[in-house]
């Protein structure tokens, strides 16, 4: 009796049907595949949606993707060029991020229309952003009138150049009037962001040590202003001897071929001080560049740069992309890891034409 009731109970009885655990409803929709037409259309038309697409169709690796890219952006080209591009700079810490949000919401507030596309540090493991700048700027990314873009480094600087660049294009041909590409911090990034804008801005902090003693002079001699950021509470006396200290330093530098005196400033961006005076700090330098010929100068000597440097691209990935050349690295690779041969005499093998 025993063993029945045992039997019985291990027995598995006919139960009520189950639903299914997912809801037909939720199940994910394939997005449609966008033609060049779609992009070039909802980029002029202002659609973020498109324009986010867009961008990253530009990042892409693909070399389907990167040809229509490559459409898109030429046909976005006749519409762009309109903008002011502004690039921020300076130490982690400094409060870059804090300040774009206040910064940026006081151009909405003027009604400008502006995007900010932050150079991120990469992951090795994704290669994607880190920093996550949506999140550290929670009032801008919400408002309507700004577009914020977090874009990776990825391994190399070119590569940040040339995708940014294409970017730039992209934001201006959507109808943004402001574009503001901040850096990962002082570096070689400096350099690159510089040749890519109108307008560089290097923001420094006071009461960290002797700041002059802390001053990389490359970096002060590419930057078109100084504003030393924090000047709240307690450290508005320091952030004033700070702003005394640089424009003297300023003084001993080479003056400028476009003739403009560099400013240095002062601003909270927690409390929204003197954020203003920035922005008129920026209006005065387009007025008065746009007034000497450096401005459409510098926007030609860029142009010039980015002939180069899509040569230079150009060249390496048809030379990456050949197969046989790719055959030859990987019969080479292994040698060279062995000592049997150096790294030179590889690469002479591989790049060496026969005749």
């Amino acid at each position: 009796m025993v063993t029945e009731d045992f039997e019985t109970a291990l027995h598995e009885r006919e139960g009520i049907e189950q639903p299914s655990q997912v809801n037909p409803y939720l199940q994910k929709r394939k997005r449609r595949e966008l033609t060049t037409d779609d992009y070039v259309d909802g980029i002029l038309k202002g659609d973020r949606v498109i324009l986010s697409r867009a961008i990253t169709l530009a990042e892409s690796l693909n070399p389907e993707h990167q040809r229509m890219a490559q459409e898109v952006i030429e046909r976005c080209l006749p519409h762009a060029g309109n903008s002011l591009r502004i690039g921020i700079t300076g130490v982690p810490g400094v409060g870059k991020s804090t300040f774009i949000e206040a910064f940026g919401k006081h151009l909405t507030g003027i009604g400008k229309k502006i995007a900010v596309l932050a150079i991120d540090p990469s992951s090795e493991r994704s290669k994607g952003s880190i920093l996550g700048d949506k999140t550290r700027m929670e009032l801008l990314s919400t408002d309507p009138n700004a577009f914020i873009r977090p874009s990776p480094s990825g391994l190399t600087l070119g590569g940040v150049a040339r995708k940014t660049r294409e970017t730039i294009v992209l934001c201006e041909a959507a109808g943004f009037d402001i574009i503001i590409v901040e850096t990962v911090g002082v570096g070689q990034s400096e350099t690159v962001v510089k040749s890519m804008v109108d307008f560089f801005l290097l923001l420094m902090l006071a009461g960290a040590g002797d700041e002059l003693q802390g001053i990389k002079r490359g970096i002060m001699e590419m930057a078109d202003a100084l504003v030393i950021n924090k000047a709240d509470g307690d450290n508005v006396h320091a952030a004033e001897v700070a702003r005394s200290r640089y424009q003297s330093a300023l003084h001993l530098f080479p003056m400028n071929e476009n003739g403009w005196i560099v400013p240095v400033a002062t601003c909270s961006s927690i409390e929204h001080t003197s954020i203003d005076k920035v922005w008129q700090i920026m209006c005065d330098f387009e007025q008065h560049t746009k007034a000497n010929g450096f401005f459409e100068k510098n926007r030609n000597e860029q142009n010039v740069k980015i002939f180069y440097d899509w040569i230079d691209f150009t060249i390496k990935n048809n030379f990456f992309n050949n197969p046989d050349v790719q055959t030859k690295i990987d019969e080479l690779l292994p040698k060279v890891l062995d000592g049997r041969i150096t790294p030179y005499q590889a690469g002479n093998a591989v790049t060496m034409t026969e005749d």
